[in-house]
């Protein structure tokens, strides 16, 4: 799993509150093209709050996007609006995937009866 971001300081029991308010984690895209090579690759997980903008985070991406990604043939223009349209509507919601994640980290509990 990638590295989370924007989760510094909080307790697991702050997150809770947040995701339940409305927060999610959440991936950004990039594309970056050399004449005949085009790679679209997505950004460490966010944890955006219920009172944060992703456009905070995706900006770097989307400019990253802008001046590198349009070069490739033929996918350059594909993936980079592709990518372009993904930041400017928030990014990918990974919230359950990465709920998934920290489920299974859970350790099982034996109970004695």
């Amino acid at each position: 799993m990638a590295a989370i971001k924007n989760m510094e300081g909080l307790t697991i029991d702050q997150i809770n509150h947040e995701l339940n308010r409305g927060a999610k984690f959440v991936v950004f895209r990039y594309a970056v093209s050399l004449i005949f090579i085009t790679v679209k690759n997505g950004s460490d997980i966010y944890f955006i709050r219920t009172d944060e903008s992703s456009a905070r985070y995706s900006w770097k991406y989307s400019l990253l996007t802008f001046f590198f990604g349009w070069w490739g043939i033929p996918f350059g223009p594909i993936y980079s609006i592709s990518s372009l349209y993904r930041n400017f509507s928030g990014g990918k919601d990974v919230t359950q995937e990465v709920l998934n994640h920290f489920n299974s980290q859970q350790p099982a509990v034996d109970v004695v009866a």
